[in-house]
């Protein structure tokens, strides 16, 4: 079964068609930042300027699938919210699109991109049957008691509560952790480190707690969102007269790592400056680590114990310097990392020392793999 991913984001789209192994047979992906109109485009290992509205440019990239499109059976595409409605993939239907569309106030930036998306797919292949896998279903298990916030009771019932983001890339690397360590119970913390980063924690695959909230701004430390900080901060701006738009530009896109450093929230740029002195690089590094060090913690009491932590995204995944800055402050949890290991750029590996109690891995991450899987799943 040839099964088409797309995921659609505000500023970029991925594409890829998957046979029956993970390899995609074709990869496509698209860039919007760089100016109106004009899109940054890579095909197959090919990077061109194209010229065109989204829907134009998704159109003519879909269509370098040539032949290969005749195979396609499925087309799954990542939902970032399902709110309330959905906990579980679903085969996308008209009130499925209208729920998706319903549920736009929750993700302005997102869900308008994602049915976008479906819109276009369901236009160019009206026979094909689509997939909608949304990214908060893998939290939907969450305890009330984790869910729910501190707020009047009458917000809860409006469904002002704690989501969770990332869930796609989370329930991969906890089943491909537990695969690996063969532990179908396992308890295991999932840290997903990209530009946005979130922990979740799960046992035997239900997550029982995770870092992102209402929206993605909750949690950790990322590239260029705050996190969680004390809410009156906001109070203060907007007493200084600051906009509701000041205040979601300066916490969403001018903050975290890019706040501190000031220049960039790449890692790999921090770290570099980092290894040259720089201050700002410094600090920007110790409070990301602190943060992520105290949010393990937390996720560790939401298990009641803990087997397993997994590294992935891309801070995750490359970065040995973070790994090994953030287990050795966790040694009392039983974290302890082979140091070699650590180096030797692994991927879907334990580098935990032999007689360290809690195993940690380093998992590649496949949202898109993830999505086909659950295509397969609902469409066999």
């Amino acid at each position: 079964m040839g099964i088409l991913v797309l995921n659609s984001g505000s500023s970029s789209h991925k594409c890829a068609l998957f046979g029956d192994d993970r390899p995609p047979l074709w990869q496509g992906w698209i860039d919007w930042t760089i100016r109106p109109g004009q899109a940054v485009v890579k095909v197959q290992g090919e990077t061109e300027v194209w010229e065109g509205d989204r829907a134009t440019v998704l159109a003519r990239l879909l269509a370098t699938l040539g032949p290969a499109a005749g195979t396609i059976q499925a087309v799954g595409h990542r939902v970032v919210h399902g709110g309330d409605l959905y906990k579980e993939s679903v085969v996308v239907t008209a009130a499925v699109r209208s729920a998706i569309r319903d549920l736009i106030p929750l993700a302005p930036t997102h869900n308008p991109a994602n049915l976008e998306g479906i819109e276009l797919l369901a236009t160019l292949w009206p026979g094909v049957p689509q997939v909608a896998v949304f990214d908060t279903a893998f939290h939907s298990t969450l305890p009330v008691a984790a869910a729910a916030y501190p707020i009047p009771y009458a917000y809860w019932e409006e469904g002002l509560r704690r989501y969770g983001f990332h869930g796609i890339s989370h329930g991969y690397c906890h089943r491909r952790a537990a695969d690996i360590l063969g532990r179908a119970d396992l308890r295991a913390v999932t840290c997903h480190l990209g530009n946005g980063c979130s922990l979740a924690a799960a046992v035997g695959g239900v997550c029982q707690d995770t870092t992102m909230g209402f929206t993605p701004l909750e949690g950790l430390m990322m590239g260029t969102r705050s996190g969680s900080i004390d809410p009156g901060l906001v109070l203060h701006w907007w007493r200084q007269g600051k906009s509701v738009a000041e205040v979601d530009r300066l916490l969403n896109r001018e903050s975290g790592l890019k706040g501190i450093f000031g220049e960039t929230g790449d890692l790999r740029q921090i770290l570099a400056a980092r290894s040259d002195g720089d201050p700002r690089a410094i600090l920007a590094f110790d409070m990301f680590v602190h943060r992520l060090r105290a949010g393990i913690a937390a996720m560790a009491a939401a298990l009641n114990g803990l087997e397993a932590v997994v590294f992935a995204g891309g801070m995750g995944e490359n970065s040995p310097v973070l790994r090994a800055a953030v287990c050795a402050g966790l040694g009392f949890l039983g974290m302890a990392l082979d140091a070699t290991a650590n180096e030797n750029r692994p991927v879907d590996c334990d580098i935990a020392t032999p007689a360290a109690p809690v195993r940690v891995l380093v998992i590649q991450t496949s949202e898109e793999w993830a999505i086909a899987q659950e295509c397969r799943r609902l469409l066999a």
